[in-house]
């Protein structure tokens, strides 16, 4: 089964909250955004955004440039759908995230449970030469990934786990560090999941 086939299987097949990642609010990603104090007009991408609801509230917060990015065709249309219905506008782009090809450039590149998917050192190194190209000067990454001590799989697939230092190393060629913690994801299924959140800022 490709990429493209295991993630469109998954969210035609499973129920909202019937994924590990669910949240009915992200409110994480959420305060990230919040603290960051952004012009209304910033430019937001949610990498794998998935069916998550980051973009329906950052739409209602008064936020008017918001794409999100996701493999899974049948994901993207579920929050259009949603999102349609308030009359608000989104950009959808379907698309493994390291196949990006977009001229836009953002002041936000948020994913939550997307790079630690990607184990590949040739894919990792793509992702993050997308990353820098796509960022404005001085936009911001807020990564989300397993922690040192979080989940091996996740979907049936494996998962590369990175600490708050490891993060840090691996972007501090193009990104000021600005914050850092784990934190402790409830599942829809009363299990836990050891979280890393990080926030960067572009300096090159």
């Amino acid at each position: 089964m490709s990429n493209k086939d295991h993630w469109e299987k998954i969210y035609s097949t499973k129920e909202i909250d019937g994924v590990s990642w669910y949240q009915e609010t992200p409110i994480t990603s959420l305060n990230i955004i919040k603290a960051l104090k952004l012009n209304l007009n910033a430019s937001i991408i949610d990498v794998g955004a998935g069916k998550s609801f980051l973009a329906d509230t950052l739409l209602n917060w008064g936020y008017n440039d918001i794409t999100v990015l996701d493999i899974s065709g049948n994901a993207l249309n579920e929050v259009a759908r949603r999102v349609a219905k308030e009359n608000h506008k989104i950009k959808c782009i379907e698309s493994n995230v390291t196949d990006l090809s977009s001229d836009q450039k953002y002041d936000v590149w948020h994913d939550r449970a997307v790079f630690h998917f990607i184990t590949n050192n040739q894919e990792r190194e793509k992702y993050l030469s997308l990353l820098n190209s796509s960022l404005n000067k001085e936009g911001y990454l807020i990564i989300g990934t397993f922690s040192e001590d979080g989940p091996l799989k996740c979907s049936g697939l494996d998962v590369q786990r990175y600490s708050i230092k490891e993060l840090r190393e691996l972007l501090k060629e193009n990104f000021k560090f600005i914050d850092g913690f784990k934190e402790i994801h409830n599942t829809p299924f009363n299990t836990t999941q050891s979280f890393t959140f990080c926030t960067f800022k572009k300096i090159n």
